[in-house]
């Protein structure tokens, strides 16, 4: 599926030498303020962008102490969105310490990457493993930017055996982002959530999940030894190398009804037409 803007056609050469043509996902840079403070400029496909501004200052906690969110505004022409709220802030001394992660584009986490999780444990939720393949099998043949261009990585926020809300970036975390300004926006609740991601679950992830409130995160992709171990720490179940029929869960496996048929459940082949996102 190609989305207008979002993709541009280019013209190389095969193995074999012969023209071929493609397309590829476009990267934008797109600046993001808090009121009048410029925060971070982060390279992204540029859709959503008010959504992306918003779930990045929220999952940096970056709206703590800030008041309602009042307006937000999008300059498309000079890429800039700039989200205004009732009180004024000031991050200056976060924004000196801050701390680039292993993440891709916007992976940068401000200050103390803990800082939040004490005393945090999230709700106590379902997990049915009938529901993890039902998502699987839809999300990995939904018509998507990965499908038809690659390079990008999707995070689907579900609830049951259903996914609600699709959204694709070049950086993972950009993508967790546009899931959690799209719940902050739409008053979405988090409890009975589950949030399915391709990219890796790294310790980033797992905080931004546990900001969210979302007790349920899975990945085609593994885990890093810090992202284990936060899970475990605030109660999040935690799904890695969710492929075909087999998947591991490294947290709150006590949390999972396990109630598919395995023998109706077809495994994955070696070479799947969607990898696990890096």
């Amino acid at each position: 599926m190609s989305r207008v803007g979002l993709t541009r056609r280019v013209v190389g050469v095969d193995y074999t030498g012969a023209e071929v043509t493609q397309e590829v996902v476009e990267e934008r840079p797109l600046t993001i303020y808090l009121n009048s403070q410029e925060i971070v400029t982060a390279m992204t496909i540029g859709d959503y962008p008010e959504y992306l501004a918003l779930g990045f200052l929220r999952n940096q906690g970056m709206l703590e102490g800030a008041g309602s969110v009042t307006r937000i505004d999008y300059d498309e022409e000079l890429g800039v969105v700039v989200v205004r709220t009732d009180h004024a802030t000031n991050h200056e001394e976060k924004l000196k310490k801050k701390t680039r992660t292993s993440g891709c584009a916007v992976g940068t986490v401000f200050g103390d990457m803990m800082e939040g999780l004490e005393g945090l444990i999230l709700p106590r939720a379902e997990l049915r493993t009938s529901w993890l393949y039902a998502l699987a099998a839809k999300i990995n043949t939904t018509p998507s930017l990965y499908l038809s261009a690659g390079a990008i990585h999707g995070t689907v926020l579900c609830q049951g055996d259903q996914p609600l809300v699709y959204m694709e970036d070049v950086g993972r975390h950009n993508a967790v982002d546009k899931i959690s300004g799209w719940m902050m926006q739409n008053d979405a609740s988090a409890a009975d959530k589950i949030l399915y991601t391709t990219g890796r679950l790294t310790s980033e992830m797992v905080i931004k999940c546990a900001h969210m409130g979302i007790p349920v995160l899975a990945s085609r992709s593994g885990f890093t030894a810090w992202g284990v171990e936060i899970a475990q720490q605030v109660g999040l179940t935690l799904i890695g190398r969710l492929r075909g029929k087999r998947f591991q869960c490294v947290a709150g496996a006590d949390r999972i009804t396990w109630d598919a048929d395995l023998s109706a459940i077809k495994d994955e082949p070696k070479r799947s037409g969607r990898k696990g996102g890096a």
